[in-house]
C-alpha cells in the first residue's frame, strides 16, 4: 500500500484505470448476459450487478463526476474575475478576447476539415444497416442575434445555478473590469477573490487525491456494461473517430502551440497528462475543467 501511495498522481490514476478495466472484464464474463449473478454467503446471497455494478461502481463514479462538476462554475468565475481585474490596461482584455475567439474559430475549422476529409476517404458508415424506421430530426440552429443576446445574463445567479458557462464568463469579465476600474474598493474586493481562488484550488487538489478511486469506479462500470458486439460492428467508425482525434490533438494543436507560444509540445503534453487522463476516463469536458485550470495555473504558469 505504501508503494502505491508513493506513486505520482498520474501513475495512480493509470493503476485505477487498468484495475477498473480488468474488474469490468471479469464481471462481464461472470454475468455473461445474465440479469445478475448471486454469490452465496451463507445466510444470504450477494447480487454482483445490483451491489457492485449498479451500486458501488455507479454511485462512486457519479459522485466523483458530480464533485468535479460542482467546482466548475465557482472556479471559472473566480479565476476569470482574478485574471481580469489584474489587467492594468482594460484594452488588453479586448485584444485577448479577440485572439481567443479567432483561435477558437480557426481550430474549429481545422477540426471540421479533418473530420470531413477522413469521412469522405474512409466512408466509415458503409455496410452498416440501420433500421428502416430510424429517423433523425435536427434542432433548429439559433440565429447570430440570438446567440449574442444569449451571452448576456439577465440573472447571473440563475446562470450559475443552471451552469450556463457562456453567461457566467461574460458576467465574470464585466465584474473583473469593474473591479479594475474601482480603485481602492476594487483592490479590497480583489484580495477577497484571490483568497477564494486559493481555497478553491486547494479543494481541487483534495479531489484529485481521490481521482484514482473515481476513475476505477467509472472504468469498472463501463467495461462491465459495454456491448462489445456493438463496438465490433462499428469498429471502422470508432477507428476513424479516434484517428481524427489523434490528428487534431497531437498534430494540429502541437503545431499551433509551437508557432504561437514557442512551447515544446512534448513538454506541454507531459504537464497536461493528468487532465488528459481525467478527460478520457470521465468523458466530460466540464468535469475535467477544474483539473485543467489547476494544471494550467500550477504547472504551466498561467495566471
Amino acid at each position: 500500500m505504501s508503494k502505491v501511495r508513493s506513486l505520482s498522481l498520474t501513475s495512480r490514476i493509470m493503476v485505477g484505470m487498468v484495475l477498473g478495466v480488468l474488474v469490468g472484464f471479469i464481471f462481464q464474463a461472470i454475468l455473461a448476459g445474465e440479469d445478475d449473478f448471486l454469490i452465496p454467503l451463507g445466510l444470504f446471497s450477494l447480487p454482483i450487478k445490483a451491489f457492485f455494478v449498479d451500486g458501488i461502481f455507479h454511485v462512486g463514479g457519479q459522485i466523483f463526476i458530480a464533485s468535479l462538476k460542482m467546482l466548475v462554475v465557482p472556479l471559472v468565475f473566480v479565476s476569470l474575475v482574478c485574471g481580469t481585474c489584474s489587467l492594468s490596461d482594460p484594452k488588453k482584455l479586448g485584444r485577448l478576447g479577440g485572439k481567443s475567439i479567432l483561435l477558437y474559430l480557426v481550430t474549429t475549422a481545422i477540426a471540421i476539415t479533418v473530420a470531413i476529409t477522413l469521412a469522405l476517404l474512409v466512408n466509415p458508415g458503409e455496410g452498416i444497416n440501420l433500421p428502416s424506421d430510424a429517423t433523425y430530426s435536427a434542432k433548429e440552429a439559433p440565429t447570430l442575434a440570438q446567440v449574442i443576446i444569449g451571452m448576456f445574463p439577465t440573472n447571473p445567479i440563475d446562470a450559475m445555478a443552471n451552469g450556463n458557462m457562456l453567461q457566467v464568463i461574460v458576467f465574470a469579465l464585466l465584474f473583473g473590469v469593474a473591479m479594475a476600474l474601482s480603485g481602492k474598493a476594487g483592490k479590497r474586493v480583489a484580495t477577497v477573490f484571490e483568497d477564494l481562488n486559493t481555497v478553491i484550488l486547494k479543494l481541487v487538489t483534495l479531489l484529485m487525491n481521490i481521482a484514482p478511486y473515481g476513475v476505477f469506479f467509472l472504468m469498472a462500470k463501463l467495461f462491465t456494461t459495454i456491448d462489445f458486439k456493438l463496438i465490433t460492428s462499428l469498429a471502422l467508425y470508432f477507428g476513424v473517430v479516434v484517428f481524427a482525434l489523434l490528428i487534431h490533438g497531437f498534430v494540429n494543436y502541437s503545431i499551433l502551440l509551437k508557432v504561437l507560444t514557442g512551447l515544446n509540445p512534448v513538454t506541454f503534453l507531459k504537464k497536461m497528462k493528468n487532465a488528459c487522463l481525467f478527460a478520457f476516463s470521465t468523458s466530460s469536458s466540464s468535469a475535467t475543467m477544474p483539473i485543467t485550470l489547476e494544471t494550467a495555473s500550477k504547472k504551466l504558469g498561467a495566471h
